[in-house]
């Protein structure tokens, strides 16, 4: 079954988030330290991901022109609107904004190559092993999230599956219609811009910035077409 490190990630970002609602009863001091944990400990994965980058005027432009796109685009507000709408039909009992769990879990979760990677392998050779990999690591993040953020993290396992699921079905045409070397260079690339991308959730975690990361996600898909026209350059011209 393709799907099946797919489905697992889904469960266990929500049960992850459910023993962070269990936990939730813990001192709002100590809610704002570990918030600052939190926040600390994705800027320096952020970072790490980032420095991977094997040309980084790739992660530049990339960045850039993503959030020229996703300004234009507003995805942010689109996505804060989609949170704000689960809130008005869920309710929000005060243990943090579901809009902000739902957000900021979202990106953190899709963000990132194991996503990608995973997902392929499902798809391509039925090996669920990175993806059961991430969902390990998902779940406890959903937790320590949920702690501070609330409930709405669990709403962000939606367009996890739907992410890993359309990459999973489609990923034997992927597999069949791009070239590893190029595959490999873009994971590496889109690591990187995905890393940057990450460092300033972290940095909105603790408070220090009010970056809109989501309008910077276009910066996957500038990602693609720069490494693609950068592949065929080398390999026609040189």
């Amino acid at each position: 079954m393709f799907l099946l490190g797919t489905l697992v990630n889904g469960l266990l970002i929500i049960i992850g988030t459910l023993l962070g609602k269990a936990l939730n009863r813990i001192p709002e001091g100590m809610k704002v330290t570990v918030m600052y944990a939190i926040g600390m400990s994705v800027m320096v994965l952020g970072l790490q991901m980032g420095l991977k980058s094997e040309n980084f005027l790739i992660v530049i432009i990339s960045l850039v022109v993503g959030a020229v796109t996703g300004e234009l685009l507003k995805l942010e507000d689109k996505l804060n609107d989609l949170g704000q709408w689960l809130e008005s039909k869920v309710g929000s009992n005060g243990k943090g904004s579901i809009s902000e769990g739902f957000v900021t879990a979202t990106l953190i979760f899709v963000i990132g190559a194991m996503a990608i990677l995973g997902a392929l392998d499902s798809g391509i050779r039925g090996d669920h092993d990175v993806l059961y990999m991430k969902s390990l690591i998902d779940g406890f993040t959903a937790l320590i999230l949920t702690t501070t953020l609330g409930i709405g993290v669990i709403f962000s396992a939606v367009p996890v599956m739907l992410y890993e699921g359309l990459i999973a079905l489609f990923a034997t045409q992927i597999d069949r219609i791009v070239p590893q070397a190029l595959m490999d260079q873009f994971i590496v690339e889109m690591t990187a811009t995905g890393g940057i991308m990450i460092f300033a959730i972290g940095l909105n975690l603790t408070g220090m910035t009010k970056i809109k990361v989501a309008n910077l996600l276009p910066g996957i898909v500038i990602v693609g077409i720069i490494v693609t026209i950068m592949y065929n350059y080398h390999r026609f011209f040189q």
